[in-house]
Parts: structure tokens; sequence; C-alpha cells
């Protein structure tokens, strides 16, 4: 019987994350969970290509933009489930045997999400996504997503939009399950925008959005 999981991730210059993402997809791989893994990049001029390669990645090129590259990388999926990660995603030891017993369920996953970072503020961000999460059934990209691909297929996939296609996904989706697995995620926006005004920022970005702003608009503003 083929692997379930196609391992489905974005990428654009990522060469510096990257490696810690897919070392930590390893133990997947050993428990025969990984059928393939499919690097959507957006243009990569540093070595983020090379690394895909060295690693038996697919490689899907086409213009950056997050939701279009998901959109073409889980296109190419074969395998029944898809794990969806960003770059800079690492997840926590043992999540291959969480995943593995949550399969038979069927349902939508995502991970807790976790900062590679210390303190009151890093663990009150998480804390708050973790929340949204369970009790709205709204993860956010950098919390991965597991999903059968009929299941995705069936809620139309990832529009192809520069921002908040994780959101728009995940609204036409059955309702999630919040595995206890943590995503380890980069800190480094909140770290140098200050953690209040950027999970405050999140926060009215995502308010706009749900108000029928322009997804390129709020994209400008978000990387601003």
């Amino acid at each position: 019987m083929p692997a379930p999981i196609s391992v489905v991730i974005p990428t654009l210059n990522a060469a510096g994350a990257l490696p810690a993402c897919l070392e930590a997809l390893m133990e997947g791989l050993h428990a025969g969970l990984i059928r393939e893994l499919i690097i959507s990049d957006g243009g990569s001029t540093d070595p983020t290509l090379k690394i895909a390669e060295e690693a038996g990645a697919r490689v899907v090129a086409g213009a950056p933009s997050r939701g279009g590259q998901l959109r073409r990388g889980c296109a190419e999926a074969g395998g029944d489930w898809m794990l969806i990660l960003h770059a800079d995603t690492v997840l926590q030891h043992g999540w291959s045997e969480a995943v593995s017993a949550h399969l038979s369920s069927g349902t939508p996953a995502a991970f807790r999400l976790a900062f590679r970072a210390h303190g009151i503020a890093p663990r009150w961000v998480s804390g708050w996504a973790n929340l949204r999460s369970r009790v709205f059934g709204l993860p956010y990209g950098d919390q991965g997503l597991l999903v059968l691909r009929d299941v995705y297929q069936a809620a139309g996939g990832y529009p192809d939009q520069p921002l908040m296609e994780d959101v728009e996904l995940v609204r036409c989706l059955p309702r999630m399950t919040l595995l206890e697995i943590r995503a380890f995620t980069s800190a480094e926006r909140y770290e140098r925008a200050g953690w209040l005004r950027r999970g405050t920022r999140n926060l009215w970005t995502l308010l706009r959005y749900f108000l029928g702003a322009d997804p390129q608009v709020l994209a400008q503003a978000y990387r601003r």
C-alpha cells in the first residue's frame, strides 16, 4: 500500500528555514507516512531549489503568491492525504505518531502553534491562536494543515491570492481538529515589529478580510 501523505511546502528564498522543516519530516518518512514531497516555488534566487532537489522533492515553479503556489503544489499531490506546511514550520518530535492515529478519523486537522522564542509575549500570542483554532475552528497556515485530498478538492482548494488564502480555505472545510502536537514557527516578524503591534495588526487584517477587503490591498499593508 502506498504511503498516504503528500507533503506540500510553498517557498520563496527559504534556504535559511527549509532544512529544519525537512529534517523534522524525516520521522514521517521512516514511519511510512510520506509518499512524496512537493515544493511549490515562487522564483527563489537563493539555494532553496538546490536544497529541495537534494531532499528528493518534486519542484513546481510559478509566480510568487502563497495562495497560487499552494494551489499549484496541491494540484500535483498524489497521496490520499496532504500535509501542507510553511517552509519555516518545524513539527514537534512525535508528530508522525499523532498524525498516524488521526488518519482514520478522515477529518481535517492542524497543529498547535508555538514560536521559536521565549517569554510571555510568544506564549500569549500562540495561546490566543490555539484558542481561536479550538473554539472557532480557524487555524492559520503556520499551524500546518492535514487534509484528505478529496475533501480539499470538494472545498475548492486554495484561492490564488497573496494573503488569507489559509483562512478562505479553512472556512470551506469541515470542522477542524487541533492536534496536541506543536508546530514551531519563526518569530522574526513579531520580534521585528513588536509582539503587541504585530498581534494587533494581524487581528485587524483578519477583521478587514471578513469585512470584504481586497487580499491584494491587505497583503501590501501586511508586508510594510
